[in-house]
């Protein structure tokens, strides 16, 4: 065959792609439209590795679609890379446990699991789009989190500290509020020159733990005051619905992502946030069980809500009633309400300029 030919043979040939991510290297697959490998390589992760890897499954054919494991993690950069240069990109699940144990487990296995998972759109989805405001709430959201979980420890070990410390310290500590707490400790001025005696030493910790409170205490009201206008900036809409604050929809709308069109349908969004109810029939029995699988936060993020709207909203708390007439408990009627959140919350991610949408109560 003349090298015109064979130009001409390889430009016909449709290609699938499928991306192993990793931290400092990706390994690539390439297969045709038959499933056929047609071979693998590992690229660094650079703008470089990119150009190269793009390049190198173009190689094959036409590429129509690449699979990448991981676009919210290590394979990020890569996918902004792709979708910038106008390719179709998925994202992949890892291979079910079932599928690795009998196929094996390296980086060139997993690249062809997600080339053949792009190629037959088995288990993939839209990836978020990593460009835009909803990217900055979530990096913002990150910082607030962490500052969050770090005072909450603080906290405790203030508290930890106080059950140990000499009687006098502690009959001073021991029965002030959180607030009056973290602010006696930063106020504690023990003597340096006596560091070895176990009261000095305690009243350092505490003083230590109390300014470290303090700290994080202002870093997350200076997060928050940039949080809430951007959540107000990004969907108004959403801040409007009864119960939903800032935080929560913040949440919502990271769990959603920049490109909300990725999510098909209301049921979607409600598996995604882990409140769909899962068949478990068999036989004559017919039932549904507690998901536990979605994203977490958002279903805390639901249950916030919900909360909310069992004190203030006098529909839900009508609902509430009906519900409790037909035999459900308290649990049942707030695993209901959380899906019908949702629903009314999906509706509102769609449309963010068309208002409050109401809810969906049967």
């Amino acid at each position: 065959m003349n090298t015109l030919a064979r130009q001409t043979s390889t430009a016909q040939i449709d290609v699938a792609g499928g991306v192993d991510t990793h931290q400092d290297t990706h390994t690539a697959a390439a297969v045709d439209q038959a499933g056929r490998m047609l071979g693998h390589r590992t690229f660094p992760t650079t703008e470089a590795g990119y150009r190269q890897l793009l390049a190198w499954l173009g190689g094959f054919g036409t590429l129509q679609v690449v699979g990448v494991e991981g676009t919210g993690a290590y394979g990020a950069g890569l996918t902004r890379y792709l979708m910038a240069q106008g390719q179709a990109v998925v994202e992949v699940d890892r291979p079910d446990r079932k599928a690795r144990r009998a196929a094996g487990k390296s980086d060139p296995i997993d690249a062809e699991s997600a080339a053949r998972a792009a190629l037959n759109r088995v288990r993939t989805g839209l990836p978020k789009q990593r460009d835009g405001m909803v990217e900055a709430l979530r990096n913002l959201r990150v910082a607030r989190r962490s500052a969050v979980s770090q005072r909450a420890d603080c906290m405790r070990q203030i508290k930890t500290l106080i059950i140990t410390a000499p009687q006098e310290l502690r009959e001073r500590l021991r029965h002030l509020s959180d607030t009056r707490l973290w602010r006696a400790c930063a106020g504690l001025r023990p003597d340096l020159s006596l560091i070895g005696e176990p009261d000095q030493a305690a009243k350092v910790a505490l003083r230590a733990l109390g300014r470290r409170h303090a700290a994080l205490s202002e870093e997350i009201a200076e997060l928050e005051s940039l949080i809430a206008p951007l959540v107000a900036q990004i969907n108004p809409a959403l801040l409007a619905l009864t119960g939903v604050g800032p935080d929560s929809a913040g949440q919502l709308l990271i769990t959603a992502g920049q490109n909300t069109e990725r999510l098909r349908s209301e049921a979607a969004f409600a598996m995604l946030c882990g409140v769909a109810p899962i068949p478990a029939s068999s036989g004559k029995t017919h039932r549904h069980r507690l998901n536990r699988g979605g994203d977490r936060q958002a279903n805390a993020a639901l249950y916030r809500v919900v909360l909310s709207r069992l004190r203030w909203d006098p529909r839900i708390r009508a609902y509430v009633a009906r519900r409790t007439t037909e035999g459900l408990s308290k649990k049942e009627i707030i695993r209901c309400l959380k899906r019908l959140t949702a629903r009314e919350i999906y509706y509102v991610l769609h449309q963010p300029a068309a208002g409050l949408v109401s809810g969906h109560t049967r």
